[in-house]
């Protein structure tokens, strides 16, 4: 039976481009439900996999309009669990600007009320900004970060599993609710958290929400490797693409889990044009509408260095590690490097996804592009990133999909009812039952 590739859909509200919401009939309101929801339904309608909702705990009058305002994602997934049958819906959260406990029952909550459809993409926060929301002085280091989010899902799994499958028995003859032998406490006690338990929240039906992870500097990606299902990641170039997935597994298989326990999703924004005239020709007209000083800041923050400081139109100069967003650093001074880009040329590329791959031409041209990567072996799927809303992603769903169901690449129906079964992940069995 032929492998087939995972579709999952980036959400915006607005669109990925830095000035898509300015074309004629682009949306432009983000905090609308129904906008979201036709966006949502559409993804369902092409059979993918999942949507997937970006997050961030700050903001600024500068910040680029896919991220200035933007809906809570865990209120969000509320409302749409009641909305859709099957998509999988996941949600960001910092792992750095949170508590266990409220997440772990908010996820299990949600993944009851959506019959087993959740995804949790744990991060552990970008941005230092985001300090001064939460009553700090400055935001963790690196390292630090990550020792907590590591331990932050350690104890939301613990809390996951403080009620074994069937605890709730709720037996009208005899008077029992809860078997009280497959309750149980956590009494977690470590360097960032201590949490009693038992969680308010039967155990989900996936087990646990699907993991999803885009970290991409050493040390997110062995916290990647070690507890990730799914991982978003930035790749431009298909060479850099199988070395990162190499590396990927590689600290999979060092954390005594099997090389193909994970699925990397590509970033991708889709140009789609009848001929490849007009899809050249939308980028042009998205070109003319940019604002630059918007797109400086999206630059600088995935590099992780104000470049407003150096020469527009000189090279991108060699910079010290950034200790931001490092997957989106990289990918970008390499392009930056092997295109021989100015500044100003970078900008410009970064303006329309955010730094993913922007992939323009035909229906044709673009399920080409997405199966030479998927049969490269470079990846397991892509998230799918739209300049702008509706019409590209009406575009992809409609003219690019079709053509890789019939090619065998896509399926035609849901298969199963779960996230889990969407993606081809096991259920994990409670400790108990091992």
């Amino acid at each position: 039976m032929q492998k087939m590739m995972h579709l999952g859909s980036l959400s915006h509200g607005v669109g990925a481009h830095v000035a898509g919401w300015r074309l004629p009939g682009a949306e432009t309101h983000k905090e609308r439900l129904s906008v979201v929801v036709h966006a949502v339904k559409t993804a369902e309608r092409g059979k993918f996999d999942l949507v997937f909702f970006a997050d961030a705990v700050n903001t600024g009058a500068d910040a680029a309009p896919s991220f200035v305002v933007r809906f809570e994602p865990l209120t969000l997934l509320g409302a749409l669990s009641a909305l859709t049958d099957r998509i999988g819906l996941v949600a960001t959260v910092s792992t750095t600007y949170s508590e266990p406990y409220n997440v772990a029952r908010a996820l299990a909550s949600l993944d009851h009320l959506s019959q087993g459809r959740v995804g949790w993409n744990v991060v552990t926060g970008s941005s230092p900004d985001a300090a001064a929301n939460f009553s700090r002085d400055k935001h963790p280091p690196h390292d630090e970060r990550y020792a907590q989010a590591e331990e932050y899902l350690q104890v939301a799994k613990g809390l996951w599993d403080s009620w074994e499958d069937g605890a709730v028995v709720a037996d009208k003859n005899s008077g029992v609710y809860i078997d009280p032998g497959k309750m149980h406490e956590l009494n977690h006690s470590g360097r960032f958290f201590k949490v009693k338990g038992p969680l308010n929240a039967s155990r989900p039906p996936q087990g646990y929400p699907v993991i999803f992870q885009a970290g991409a500097s050493d040390r997110g990606m062995e916290f990647a490797g070690a507890t990730a299902e799914v991982v978003f990641a930035t790749q431009s170039f298909v060479e850099d693409a199988l070395e990162f997935s190499r590396k990927l597994r590689d600290q999979a298989e060092a954390a005594g889990r099997p090389r193909d326990a994970l699925r990397i999703l590509l970033g991708v924004s889709p140009i789609i044009g009848d001929t490849e005239e007009e899809a050249h020709a939308i980028i042009a007209r998205l070109g003319e509408m940019v604002d630059p000083v918007t797109s400086m800041r999206v630059l600088s923050d995935r590099i992780g260095t104000d470049l407003g400081q150096f020469d527009l139109d000189g090279p991108l100069p060699d910079l010290p590690p950034s200790t931001m967003m490092q997957g989106h650093a990289r990918v970008l001074q390499a392009i930056a490097k092997r295109r021989n880009m100015t500044i100003r040329q970078l900008r410009d590329y970064a303006a329309v996804s955010s730094g993913h791959r922007v992939v323009v031409g035909t229906p044709v041209q673009v399920a080409d592009d997405l199966e030479h990567w998927f049969r490269s072996g470079a990846c397991d799927g892509f998230a799918i990133m739209a300049p702008y809303m509706p019409q590209p992603f009406e575009d992809f769903v409609d003219k690019v999909v079709p053509i890789l169901q019939d090619r065998g690449l896509f399926r035609k129906e849901y298969a199963g009812t779960t996230l889990r079964d969407h993606l081809g992940l096991d259920r994990p069995a409670h400790p108990a039952a091992v």
